[in-house]
């Protein structure tokens, strides 16, 4: 044991050691902090790789679609019609790229919704619509979110029984057209807006690197969950009966109900938030979520548990058929699509709590999931 008389000079100089150590170290050495990771850069590959052609390539699919509804009006012919049932398909898929980006110019202001809700909502009110058809009226800017966007159009265009013929007279009407091309009209305006915003919002978006609510960082993560609760929750768990207050499935529920296209939207959507994940698109990758969880203290061990999570619910979607239609197989095939419905919840934690752990980024938004 030290005396109490030599005690003083034994701290002294244990504390100027550790002054020498700390400063002696390099900045470098640091790969297990937050700060060693550059966001700035993340932020950046995001917004010119993945954001803003996620909504340019929205945007493009929504012109078709108007385009195509002109020709339709000027002749309604089943081709026709087809074409159009094709260009709408084409958007929604687009669409489900663009949806976790749901903050800056796609997200609420004012009394406008963000993006998602207002061109997104599902399922939609079939009685809301045909009043709406009916008595003439095409107000876009009401709180009826479930009476317009993409998915009202769905409805519009297909019947859920494939009865093309049905649809077709159905559009032959002039208050059908109008309802029609006011949906379209609507969702091409809420898109350029989002489209033209962004050439002003990325310096904001990009300086913005910190991780406090409110930051583009926090923002961005935000959305990203909030996309994937919305994928298991709604997509999914909503037809499949097992969100609260649900007692038996209800697939009239999914979303592309009425195109039979549900577990394709569900796995576009699913992909993604994928390449949301790793920060990749197609043609190019970059520093993404992956990478910035990869440089903190525990870090790795979860980048690879979520991987394989993720891979597990790859292997799920794909025991689903493309044919019949999600909402069929939820009725002749349930436990597979409930065992979809798990490992999207297994992953849950990952994204959801672990990881907002280990980044610390607070989860700025409630989803009732309880999770």
């Amino acid at each position: 044991m030290l005396q109490k008389h030599c005690l003083f000079p034994y701290l002294l100089t244990l504390f100027f050691v550790s002054i020498f150590v700390a400063a002696c170290s390099s900045p470098g050495d640091d790969t297990t902090t937050p700060n060693a990771f550059d966001r700035k850069a993340m932020l950046q590959h995001y917004a010119d790789d993945l954001i803003r052609p996620a909504f340019r390539e929205l945007q493009t699919n929504v012109n078709t679609l108007s385009a195509t509804v002109e020709t339709f009006m000027g002749t309604p012919s089943a081709s026709n019609l087809t074409a159009l049932q094709t260009a709408w398909l084409k958007t929604q898929l687009s669409f489900e790229t663009a949806n976790a980006y749901n903050f800056g110019p796609a997200g609420e202001s004012g009394s406008r919704m963000g993006l998602v809700q207002e061109i997104g909502t599902f399922p939609v009110n079939t009685l809301k619509i045909e009043k709406a058809i009916a008595q003439g009226i095409a107000n876009t800017n009401d709180a009826n979110y479930d009476a317009r966007g993409l998915l009202a159009i769905e409805y519009m265009l297909f019947d859920k029984n494939g009865n093309n013929e049905y649809i077709l007279e159905g559009l032959e009407t002039a208050s059908r057209q109008v309802y029609l091309k006011k949906l379209v009209t609507n969702v091409k305006e809420r898109v350029d807006e989002v489209v033209t915003g962004w050439d002003s919002y990325v310096t904001t978006f990009v300086s913005s690197d910190g991780t406090e609510a409110g930051s583009s960082t926090s923002e961005l993560y935000n959305e990203f969950i909030r996309s994937y609760e919305n994928l298991k929750n709604y997509k999914i768990g909503l037809p499949l009966g097992v969100r609260a207050g649900q007692t038996a499935p209800q697939p009239e529920l999914a979303e592309g109900y009425y195109s039979g296209q549900s577990l394709a939207l569900a796995q576009a959507h699913f992909t993604a938030l994928q390449n949301q994940w790793y920060g990749r698109t197609a043609t190019t990758s970059g520093p993404g979520f992956r990478e910035y969880l990869a440089s903190v203290t525990g870090g790795p061990a979860l980048v690879t548990a979520t991987e394989a999570q993720l891979a597990v619910i790859r292997q799920a979607f794909e025991k689903l058929s493309d044919s019949p239609s999600l909402t069929q197989q939820i009725q002749a095939q349930k436990p597979a699509v409930e065992s979809l419905y798990t490992e999207l919840q297994k992953n849950t934690r990952f994204f959801k709590s672990d990881m907002s752990s280990l980044l610390g980024i607070a989860i700025t938004f409630s989803s009732g999931d309880g999770d």
